[in-house]
């Protein structure tokens, strides 16, 4: 039995890629209609009640605050788990992600990190590239699980290490996407099709997913979420907060939360992180 909390748009399509990989599932959501869109699933109260009996808990939720919560919060999964993992799919800070861990193995619990790249549609096909950390034999106790999303598990060491680079990736997609946003902008405003622009760039060495795949979307002004501008802009924050904790210098990734953040508070936060193209469209010239 696989218990699964947080049913976001990954935490769906995790939960349809194990229903449909045999795995039985009990899901719990706090907007229970969100949970209910997992068919096949049996939807539960509680996070306690999700975690029951299973061996191994899901949790794919906002930030450190809702993962607490889940987790050590009255009807959480540590009234339940003990004998049990959870595997953390969610993007939070590396340092509570460690307390964390510490509070639920006093409860009995292991805590494997897996934080993912990928999104829900690689999700959907068990394409995704998870960073693991915490205790290996985790791993290798659930590598089933965890194959039947990740084509690629790449074990990063201890606790907090898996979030720590995926806090560094996120803040690489920000910086792409503030990057593809910009380059449009210069060469519409020179009377330019963006097209153009990406039909040079993707026949060059500086080519990137971003550039073949979602680009040509910004290009248009059309942003279907897979990721959101909003939270994006919370993991940049992150990032910042877990540089400045470890000693690092990251003045670009301070001016990517910066721009992120006005982006959220403007009204964008919903859309898709590739968004802040309407962003920079928009600000006054600085």
């Amino acid at each position: 039995m696989i218990g699964l909390v947080g049913t976001g748009m990954l935490g769906l399509a995790v939960g349809q890629r194990l229903l449909g990989c045999g795995y039985p599932v009990q899901a719990y959501n706090r907007t229970r209609s969100k949970a209910e869109r997992l068919r096949g699933a049996r939807i539960c109260g509680s996070p306690a009640e999700a975690a029951s009996g299973a061996d191994l808990t899901i949790t794919a939720v906002t930030d450190s605050d809702a993962l607490d919560g889940v987790a050590l919060g009255p009807r959480g999964i540590a009234e339940t788990a003990r004998g049990s993992a959870v595997l953390d799919v969610s993007t939070v800070d590396p340092a509570r992600e460690r307390a964390l861990g510490a509070k639920l193995a006093e409860a009995g619990c292991g805590l494997l990190e897996g934080p993912v790249m990928g999104g829900p549609d690689a999700a959907l096909g068990g394409r995704l590239v998870m960073m693991a950390s915490g205790p290996p034999d985790l791993v290798e106790r659930h590598r089933a699980v965890l194959s039947s999303l990740a084509s690629e598990i790449i074990y990063l060491g201890p606790s907090g290490s898996a979030h720590a680079v995926k806090l560094a990736m996120n803040v690489q997609i920000a910086s792409l996407a503030i990057s593809l946003s910009e380059g449009m902008e210069l060469v519409r405003s020179s009377g330019i099709e963006p097209e153009k622009f990406l039909q040079v760039l993707n026949a060059t060495y500086f080519a990137t997913g971003m550039s073949r795949k979602k680009a040509y979307r910004m290009a248009r002004s059309e942003y279907p979420a897979t990721f959101t501008l909003a939270n994006l802009a919370k993991d940049l924050g992150l990032a910042c907060g877990h540089a400045g904790s470890v000693g690092a210098d990251v003045p670009a990734a301070d001016l990517a939360r910066r721009l992120y953040s006005e982006a959220a508070e403007g009204g964008l936060g919903s859309l898709d992180y590739t968004g802040i193209r309407e962003h920079l469209k928009r600000a006054p010239r600085r």
